[in-house]
């Protein structure tokens, strides 16, 4: 199978019915994230702060994004952060110097609706990242969907678990 697109990117648009200020919170509070995206988060809300995710607590050599850093922010709009592949990836997608890089953009549509697009961007056109591009499509659908489930039900479901 061969892919020919260039500079590949997942796209995905979630409407939550919360206001945009707790949307915002949710991606930029660490505790708020540790709520619906990964069990242990550190969120350093500045550009160059870490934006890091730990998916098994206390464990910081596996399925982590240690070292990631956001990249650019625009309070209440725009949160660009670098990330980490899962472990069967990191040989392809966890090098310092070419890291993948996560856009989040909010757009409030009413005073209690939110409209989240997150477009995930630095994927290479080479085979070898076919299976990782298609591994983060999905994890991404996960993610937004315990994003809207812990803001409007107050349930999320930590994704990406081991």
């Amino acid at each position: 199978m061969k892919t020919t697109t260039n500079n590949k990117a997942i796209t995905k648009e979630v409407t939550i019915n919360a206001p945009l200020d707790l949307v915002w919170y949710a991606w930029t509070i660490s505790e708020r994230v540790s709520e619906w995206f990964a069990p242990e988060a550190v969120v350093d809300l500045r550009e160059g702060g870490a934006y890091e995710l730990y998916f098994i607590p206390g464990n910081s050599t596996s399925m982590n994004t240690k070292g990631c850093k956001i990249t650019k922010l625009i309070s209440k709009k725009e949160l660009h952060f670098t990330w980490k592949g899962p472990d069967q990836f990191e040989e392809l997608m966890n090098n310092d110097n070419e890291l993948t890089t996560v856009c989040v953009n909010l757009q409030s549509i009413n005073e209690n609706s939110t409209k989240v697009t997150l477009k995930h961007i630095g994927f290479k056109d080479k085979e070898e990242w076919v299976e990782a591009f298609e591994w983060h499509q999905m994890a991404w659908s996960g993610v937004l969907e315990s994003l809207k489930s812990a803001l409007e039900k107050g349930e999320g479901n930590l994704c990406c678990q081991p």
